[in-house]
Parts: C-alpha cells; sequence; structure tokens
C-alpha cells in the first residue's frame, strides 16, 4: 500500500475496516493511543496532523479509496445469500479493491508529480 502513501497504521486500518469501513477510525484511535472517550476526535485529528506520514495528499488519497472500495462484510454476505455463492462477491470484492487502489494510486503520485506530497 506504500504506492498510495500509506505507511503500515493506515494499512491496519484498513484491514481491520473490513466488517464495516467506520472501524478505521477507531483502529487508527488505537494506534495513534487516543484515550479520551469524549473527544477521540479532537484528539486523534491532532495525532495525524502531528505524524509526518499523514499528509492532506494522503488524506485525499485514502478517501479516494474508500470511495471505490468495497470494505462491508455485510454487502458481500447479502450478496452471497442472493446469488447463492461466493464466486461473484469475491469477483466484486476483487474489482472494487483493484478501481480503489487505481484510483487512489492515480490521485497520490499525481499528487506527487504536481508538488503537493
Amino acid at each position: 500500500m506504500r504506492p498510495l502513501g500509506f505507511d503500515w497504521k493506515i494499512t491496519a486500518g484498513i484491514i481491520s475496516s473490513f466488517p464495516a469501513r467506520e472501524v478505521i477510525v477507531g483502529t487508527m484511535a488505537t494506534i495513534y493511543g487516543v484515550a479520551h472517550a469524549g473527544e477521540d476526535e479532537v484528539i486523534l485529528r491532532q495525532a495525524l496532523r502531528a505524524d509526518p506520514a499523514f499528509s492532506p495528499l494522503v488524506a485525499v488519497s485514502l478517501m479516494v479509496f474508500y470511495v471505490f472500495a468495497l470494505q462491508c462484510m455485510s454487502t458481500l454476505a447479502v450478496a452471497r445469500r442472493e446469488l447463492g455463492t461466493w464466486k461473484w462477491p469475491a469477483v466484486m470484492w476483487l474489482y472494487m479493491f483493484a478501481l480503489a487502489y487505481l484510483f487512489s494510486l492515480l490521485v497520490y503520485q499525481g499528487g506527487r508529480l504536481l508538488g503537493l506530497g
């Protein structure tokens, strides 16, 4: 995931968000050691801003990745139930992952070429 600008922290967040994409926030909070229950969003934002590996270009690349990625186990389970096979849900996941990777790669590498990263 390095060509997309993602370090091990973001990659771990993406992997953990397979059940539901919202889980990345909790994973990132855990990785960055955010401990205050009521103010997690503010403290996580500060931790991400302080991390030199998490630039605005990386944030846009991550958002583009999540626009296209099929990071929802329940969607795959419903597709499996309706179609009666795991073949098409697997194809859906692989296709959407490839699209997410491609567009995120284009955004990140294009941004770097333009001097934005």
